[in-house]
């Protein structure tokens, strides 16, 4: 599944073309590295992100082709206890 497409799905930004752009513009690392929008995501991996001035770490749990509600979203990945924190 794209990495664009899951950051809609799991919620964290309002459209897929919010998510390239922090994309390709390096704001969002999968497994400390920086990816382009098309890069497949999977569970188990590793997603550093940054939403305004909030940094979060987030490992993926789960793959959703399509926008649910917030709790079924909040299902697709675990922030991290550290990220947790700075929050």
């Amino acid at each position: 599944m794209r990495i664009d497409k899951w950051l809609w799905a799991a919620r964290f930004y309002k459209t897929r073309s919010l998510a390239a752009q922090e994309l390709d513009k390096g704001r969002i690392q999968l497994n400390g590295h920086a990816v382009k929008p098309a890069h497949d995501i999977k569970p188990g991996d590793k997603l550093t992100l940054r939403q305004g001035q909030v940094q979060r770490e987030v490992q993926v749990l789960g793959l959703s082709m399509q926008r649910g509600a917030a709790p079924v979203a909040q299902a697709l990945y675990e922030e991290s206890a550290d990220s947790l924190e700075k929050r």
